[in-house]
């Protein structure tokens, strides 16, 4: 039941719920949460944070870049820029660190973007991969370049807002 317990209070410390000083004293002695044990680990130099940025970046980049390529075969179309797109994503992990970038993703403005971007993701790679259907793939690719703008956009302030009043005025059917 004690191990429960302080499971429990790890996840709590995750997720960024408030835990017991008296407890979290206790945990900090005794273990530490795996995210902090993971972040300790993973220390790299500033230099080394940019090569991994640039590396990432680049071969994300040019992944969708080429992806264009295949455009006519939604299939490795829809494998190239889904790869380009995690690889992207993942290069901004090397400058601000994964715990950092994972507690943005999962924050309260921007946790339906995030869900909606990565469901999107797996959705196309799973029409790619396994359902090998073009029509199911493109309508995924689609669905996954929209969610991509829509997660972008939640980093600038009052975007997302911006976009669904100019959406709406476009296309707004009573004149």
């Amino acid at each position: 039941m004690e191990r429960m317990n302080q499971a429990l209070e790890k996840m709590k410390m995750i997720v960024g719920m408030e835990v017991d000083e008296e407890q979290q004293e206790e945990e900090s002695s005794s273990s530490f949460a795996f995210m902090d044990d993971f972040n300790r680990n993973c220390t790299l130099s500033t230099k080394q944070r940019l090569y991994g940025f640039a590396i990432c970046f680049v071969a994300g980049l040019t992944c969708t870049l080429l992806s264009m390529l295949v455009f006519f075969n939604p299939i490795k179309f829809g494998m190239t820029f889904t790869m380009g797109n995690l690889l992207s994503l993942g290069s901004t992990a090397f400058l601000i660190g994964p715990k950092r970038q994972v507690t943005m993703m999962l924050d309260p403005v921007r946790i339906y973007a995030t869900a909606l971007y990565l469901a999107s993701m797996i959705i196309a790679l799973f029409c790619a991969l396994y359902v090998h259907n073009k029509l199911l793939t493109l309508l995924a690719i689609i669905l996954e370049f929209g969610a991509l703008i829509w997660y972008s956009l939640s980093y600038i302030p009052f975007a997302r807002s911006m976009v669904s009043k100019v959406m709406v005025a476009c296309f707004d059917t009573e004149f």
